[in-house]
């Protein structure tokens, strides 16, 4: 590339009387270029791209993420890649749920509640009050039967190879058993057969919905 002008011109005039040559010895092209021209000869724009013709040769980074679970009879309403699926988001729903109960529970009773003395401020302290005091107790108690009755039920479905309605059922009766066992024989056999009635009705919601 040849210039006409001395360096002390303006960048712009510079290319603007810039001729360029072929290597080949052929005559100069005598065609003005603007930067745009320059890049855009020089670098196609589809190339710059660090993965740019790649295609399907990485296979690596073809990820599982969206595949669920191939266990026998885990195909549901609600989709799920494993045990780990189950474990955390039965979890977590299931203890901002019992904040959500826990907290109606605790505003209703905190309005309820007869003061000494008839004080708004009194009354929104009392309600926060109950809400707190009924809503972690709720969500905490909520979270810890989810916590184990998953981690229950993931172990029987692996051991037995398959998942149904019978294995729900057992994974909460044995969850209803261990959270009350601490408070006598027939708590925890009442609280077995509540949790395990429920882990029923929603394992055949699930395969039915």
């Amino acid at each position: 590339m040849s210039t006409e002008a001395s360096s002390s011109q303006n960048p712009t005039d510079v290319l603007k009387t810039a001729t360029f040559s072929r290597t080949d010895g052929s005559a100069p092209i005598e065609q003005a270029s603007t930067s745009s021209d320059l890049l855009m000869a020089a670098y196609d724009p589809a190339k710059l791209h660090p993965l740019a013709d790649l295609g399907d040769k990485l296979d690596y980074l073809l990820l599982d993420d969206d595949k669920t679970t191939e266990l026998p009879g885990a195909t549901t309403a609600i989709p799920s890649r494993g045990w780990s699926d189950d474990l955390c988001y039965g979890t977590g729903t299931m203890y901002l749920s019992g904040l959500a109960l826990g907290g109606a529970w605790g505003v209703r009773e905190g309005a309820r509640r007869p003061l000494a003395v008839s004080n708004t401020r009194l009354r929104i302290n009392s309600i926060l009050n109950s809400v707190t005091r009924r809503g972690t107790f709720i969500g905490n108690s909520a979270g810890v039967m989810a916590l184990i009755y998953n981690g229950v039920n993931s172990s029987i479905d692996a051991f037995r190879g398959k998942h149904d309605t019978l294995g729900s059922m057992t994974a909460g009766a044995v969850t209803g058993a261990l959270f009350k066992s601490t408070a006598g024989i027939k708590p925890a056999i009442a609280a077995a057969t509540v949790v395990s009635g429920m882990a029923g009705i929603w394992s055949y919601v699930k395969k039915n919905v």
